[in-house]
Parts: structure tokens; C-alpha cells; sequence
């Protein structure tokens, strides 16, 4: 979810001021709630605590720095004989000023390498695999956000002979997006004025967007090229189809089952809204849209009820855009329980989102 520049800066404040009026010993003992929460999904009792992270206190003491705690909003106790699980606000806290850095080990970062190179040749592909891999890594539901043909600019047009009475049109965008097709000619032509016309063809419309494909653009070019214009405007329709359907198989989930078989998750009612939002690209693609806007750079946290789908208020959604040459054209995410393993996942974020948009800036300055 994207806050306003206001209102962030108020969550942020409101965060310092938690920090520093937060003693250090309910700090540590939150920090040892949310962590043995995360890795064990048990709520999490005094003696626990005592036991396990060696506070220097006695279980009494930690009983009722846990009950302030609770009070304050920041430990939640599902049942009355049980222990305490944290809240949002725990998680948010968490996050925000107690969560350990995590580095990626050198084993985790291999294998994000070898599936990727892998695929570097075709972008769709690569999207597949870059999915695939952080649902593995994550242990939770994956989801990548391909570059869409709407906003993508035209890198390359290249007109082939195909036959005496076809011609075989390749359009190539800066995102690696190709779309191609065999068109039919009414008379036929030589490759001298095919080359020509692909020459002209890119002089006019390389670094164009789809989109911008219309009015008087068309209308020149049409004019320039008069005894080729039923060929050119089947040519056009193509590039439009292809606008109009910039927005299909954009959204590549992965990772359906890892999410199942969260503890959360493993009654399917509590699941199905879950699964059926992950279903829906359009609901996809507007909850994460704000990610795209705030540039490159960082995994962005979202907690429970700080979701504006009503279908993720038992889940986290970390998630970072990546782009081409500065230029953001997609997203990756990772949705899972709000005992979602933080540092861990927002490590794959960040870094997985760095290494895409690092080989494919790489990939299409070699093309």
C-alpha cells in the first residue's frame, strides 16, 4: 500500500517515538516473541522466553513485561491459557527498529544466479524463473509483475521476406518484449525496399511507446509510404493488438503450495480468499501499482490490517520494483503470513529485484 509523503512521515515519527520511549528490556523481549513466534508459529510463553534468549530475568518479570506489552497493542494472546503472538503493531515495530540485517548466504545467491542466467535470453522466461525461485527461497507465494507492451518503447522494427506474397514482421522493445507476425502483401516487394522501408520505419519510431502510436504519427508515415498503405496498416493493427493486450499474462504467480502449507494457511476456508485475490491479475496489479511509483531501490513492508484488500489483512506483502537502465517496469512480491520470515524475505526481495534489473539492463545494452 502507498502513503501519501504526509502520513508516512507521520508512521515514521510515530515509530521514533516508540523507539526511544520503548525500555530496552521489553525491546529485547518483543524482539524474542516475534522471533521464536516466526520460527516455531506457537504462541509464545514467559518460561519460553526465559529459557531460550537468556534475558537475565525471571520468567515472573518477563510475565509481566509481556502483559504491558499486550496492553500497549503490541502482543496479542490468542487464547486465555496461551502465550502471546505479536499484533501488527508488534510486527510493524519489529520491522521498523528491532529486526536483525540478513545477508543472503552464498548458496541462496547461487541459485537466484544459476536460474536466471538460465533464461536471460527471453525476458517471459526469465520472469517465470525469477518466481519460481523466490517462492522456493521464501517459503511463501511469489509474485512477478512483467514489463506490459503498453508503455514499453519500441526499440527495434525489422521487416523480412517470408514468401512471394508474405512478409514476416519483428517489433522488439527496450523491455525484450517481441511481437511478430506474417503478414500478406497484395504485390510483391525486394528486400532493398523492405530494408529501406525498416529503416524509415525505425527512424521515425524508435524510442516511441506503443501507446504513442496513433494520430498523426500513423497519418505521416501512411502519407511517406502511400503505395504500401494496406500492408503498413495491417502492420499497425498488430502493434495495437498488442496495446490492447498489454496487460495479459503480465502477473506470474508462483509458490501457491509453499503458502499452503503455512500453519496459517492449512485450512483451506481461512485460504481461499487469499488464493482467489492471487487468482485475479487485475486485483494483482492495482494493490501492487504504488510500488512502481516510488522508483527503484529497497523491498517496501506491508502488515495485516495495513493492507487495503480485505482479502491480505492475515498476510504481509513485501515487495520491491525493478527496472531497465533506471527505468522501473515491474514488480516483485512475496505474500505470506504476517509471521512471515522479515529479514529473510526482504533480503530475497531487494536482492532479487537488484540482480533483474542489473541483467536485464546488461541483456538489452548487448542487443
Amino acid at each position: 500500500m502507498a502513503l501519501g509523503r504526509a502520513e508516512a512521515g507521520k508512521i515514521e515519527s510515530g515509530v521514533r517515538a516508540m523507539a526511544e520511549n520503548m525500555a530496552d528490556r521489553k525491546k529485547a523481549i518483543l524482539r524474542a516473541v516475534t522471533d521464536d513466534y516466526i520460527s516455531t508459529a506457537e504462541p509464545v510463553g514467559s518460561r519460553t522466553i526465559a529459557r531460550k534468549y537468556g534475558l537475565g530475568v525471571s520468567s515472573a518479570t518477563i510475565r509481566n513485561e509481556m502483559a504491558d506489552l499486550e496492553e500497549e497493542g503490541y502482543l496479542e494472546q490468542p487464547h486465555v491459557s496461551a502465550g502471546r503472538i505479536p499484533s501488527d503493531k508488534g510486527y510493524r515495530f519489529y520491522v521498523d527498529s528491532l529486526m536483525p540485517e540478513r545477508n543472503l548466504t552464498g548458496l541462496e545467491e547461487k541459485k537466484i544466479r544459476a536460474e536466471c542466467a538460465k533464461r536471460s535470453d527471453e525476458i517471459q522466461s526469465l520472469i517465470r524463473a525469477t518466481a519460481k525461485v523466490l517462492g522456493e527461497l521464501s517459503n511463501c507465494a511469489s509474485i512477478v509483475i512483467g514489463p506490459g507492451v503498453k508503455t514499453a518503447e519500441i526499440r527495434h522494427i525489422q521487416l523480412v521476406p517470408f514468401s512471394s506474397d508474405s512478409i514476416l514482421v519483428l517489433v522488439v522493445t527496450n523491455a525484450g518484449l517481441v511481437e511478430h507476425k506474417i503478414l500478406s502483401i497484395e504485390h510483391e516487394m525486394n528486400p532493398v525496399d523492405l530494408e529501406n522501408m525498416s529503416r524509415m520505419l525505425n527512424h521515425r519510431l524508435r524510442g516511441r511507446s506503443l501507446s504513442q502510436m496513433r494520430g498523426k504519427v500513423l497519418r505521416d508515415i501512411l502519407s511517406d509510404l502511400d503505395a504500401y498503405a494496406s500492408f503498413l496498416e495491417q502492420m499497425f493493427e498488430l502493434l495495437l493488438s498488442a496495446i490492447r493486450s498489454s496487460d495479459e499474462n503480465r502477473v506470474y504467480v508462483d509458490g501457491l503450495m509453499k503458502l499452503l502449507g503455512q500453519p496459517e494457511f492449512s485450512e483451506i476456508e481461512r485460504a481461499r480468499p487469499i488464493l482467489e485475490f492471487l487468482e485475479s491479475d487485475d486485483l494483482v496489479l492495482t494493490e501492487l501499482s504504488g510500488s512502481a511509483s516510488r522508483g527503484l531501490g529497497g523491498a517496501q513492508v506491508t502488515i495485516g490490517s495495513e493492507n487495503t484488500r480485505e482479502e491480505l489483512r492475515e498476510c504481509s506483502v513485501i515487495c520491491a520494483p525493478y527496472g531497465i537502465r533506471g527505468q522501473v517496469v515491474g514488480t516483485i512480491a512475496v505474500v505470506g503470513p504476517t509471521r512471515i520470515d522479515y529479514s529473510l524475505t526482504i533480503a530475497l526481495v531487494a536482492h532479487i529485484a537488484e540482480s533483474l534489473s542489473d541483467l536485464l539492463t546488461r541483456t538489452q545494452s548487448i542487443k
